[in-house]
């Protein structure tokens, strides 16, 4: 795959571009996409950037029966120079790779991926949107094509990344989120793929999710499956508090996503020298901090929210506030910092940031 060439189809129509300023999330796409195939003894093959499409798949796919995929989450910024960077795009593919391993799904060049991610921008790049708070998200994922009912390792797959030019994950922004913690489901355990970043995870956590927000809940924090007890992360995002001047977050534990907007942030607390300790945390240890006025904030982060700050938890019919429901100023600085580094406004000390 490394002397792959990619074949360009630009397409002859091009889509409007939305308002900037009532950007969603993930509900615009732009005019082109890449993909690639896999066969079993062929590999990788026939890399190509084509205009943004709909794929044909037979009804026997085993993506549809077996739910064999994975996917990634990244973004692409535009500086008041008018430059594009990319965050921290190697932390990705390299995760993508790590999801492929425990999937069974053939392994990417995370190199020649890269390379045609930036092509693939660079075509598209008058859909980064300017806006504050605004971003292009990049979606690159592969599914298992092999018409197969079998239940096995697909011999075949399709590599494709998407672009969609997005504003805020949740409709707070910035503000924050109330979190509903889970107690009858479960997400994840260790030895299962919630290290991994594949479909299933997610299906799964629909029905946990659908309830919360019926009882006005932004997003559910999940607890471990064994005991559900200790705290694992919230739907799309790690989480981390501050308790009596001390940050924490839950260590990967083997059933946590590995985010790279967690690790980013980790190294940022570590560069100021405030303490952070990655621990197991159970739920009753942050309900006591709260009673005790010692639980000072809380925050999620993910590469969708970026950091969104948390400002009351239900757990057991209790509302646990915090910060009287207010961004704190931890949360506030990390939030400024790491988007500042992101689209340029602020120094880069860690060179995170890839410029196309």
């Amino acid at each position: 795959m490394q002397n792959e060439q990619i074949q360009i189809t630009l397409t002859s129509t091009k889509k409007p571009k939305p308002d900037p300023s009532k950007l969603g999330f993930g509900h615009v796409f732009t005019d082109h996409m890449f993909m690639m195939d896999y066969h079993e003894g062929q590999g990788w093959h026939d890399a190509r950037i084509v205009p943004y499409q709909s794929i044909s798949l037979e009804p026997a796919a085993m993506i549809f029966h077996y739910g064999q995929s994975v996917f990634e989450g990244l973004k692409a910024y535009l500086t008041k120079e008018e430059e594009v960077l990319l965050f921290r795009p190697d932390r990705n593919f390299k995760r993508l790779n790590q999801s492929n391993d425990r999937l069974c799904i053939p392994e990417i060049d995370e190199q020649f991926a890269l390379e045609a991610l930036k092509k693939l921008i660079s075509i598209d790049r008058d859909w980064i949107p300017a806006a504050e708070g605004t971003s292009l998200y990049i979606r690159p994922f592969i599914i298992s094509t092999e018409p197969y009912l079998g239940v096995a390792p697909s011999k075949s797959y399709q590599f494709m990344i998407i672009l969609s030019p997005v504003g805020s994950y949740y409709k707070e922004g910035i503000n924050p989120v109330k979190i509903a913690v889970e107690r009858q489901y479960v997400r994840a355990v260790a030895g299962g793929t919630g290290n991994a970043k594949t479909g299933g995870n997610y299906a799964s956590s629909l029905k946990a999710q659908e309830i919360a927000e019926k009882i006005g809940y932004s997003q559910v924090l999940w607890l471990d499956g064994k005991e559900n007890k200790y705290i694992e992360e919230v739907g799309s995002m790690n989480i981390f508090f501050k308790i009596n001047g001390e940050v924490v977050t839950p260590d990967l534990n083997g059933s946590i996503l590995e985010g790279v907007t967690r690790n980013s942030i980790i190294q940022l607390l570590k560069h100021w020298n405030i303490p952070v300790i990655e621990r197991r945390i159970s739920i009753e240890e942050i309900q006591q901090a709260c009673h005790d006025g010692l639980l000072e904030e809380a925050f999620g982060t993910g590469t969708a929210a970026v950091i969104s700050p948390i400002g009351e938890f239900l757990w057991q019919n209790e509302k646990l506030p915090v910060q009287d429901g207010k961004i704190g100023k931890l949360t506030r600085e990390l939030y400024d910092t790491l988007t500042g580094i992101q689209n340029g406004t602020k120094p880069d000390p860690f060179d995170w940031c890839v410029k196309l």
